[in-house]
């Protein structure tokens, strides 16, 4: 008969003393994280204009006021996509500290 290190009865039994302490805990979160949903217009891409072909001095002027309008209109929503995941991650971060 081959004899036993000595250490082989302490290891299993840290290693059963481990196991049953992390099972009889109670799971870290329970509750998913507060997801928040994003907007339509913020997920939709940005449309410019482009000039024709045989471009004139109207057309030029008219495509410039067109993505002047449709710059304003990309950058609020992108900003409304901003605010949402700062509100989400706000309401995150306030669970996070009642808990």
């Amino acid at each position: 008969m081959m004899p036993k290190p000595f250490w082989t009865p302490a290891v299993l039994s840290v290693c059963a003393a481990m196991t049953a302490s992390c099972a009889a805990s109670p799971p870290i979160s329970t509750v998913a994280p507060v997801r928040l949903v994003l907007p339509e217009t913020a997920m939709r891409p940005c449309a410019l204009a482009v000039l024709p072909p045989d471009t004139t001095l109207g057309d030029l002027e008219a495509v410039y006021v067109e993505r002047g309008a449709q710059i304003v209109a990309c950058d609020g929503a992108r900003r409304l996509a901003v605010e949402t995941l700062e509100a989400e991650r706000n309401a995150n971060a306030a669970r996070a500290k009642k808990s």
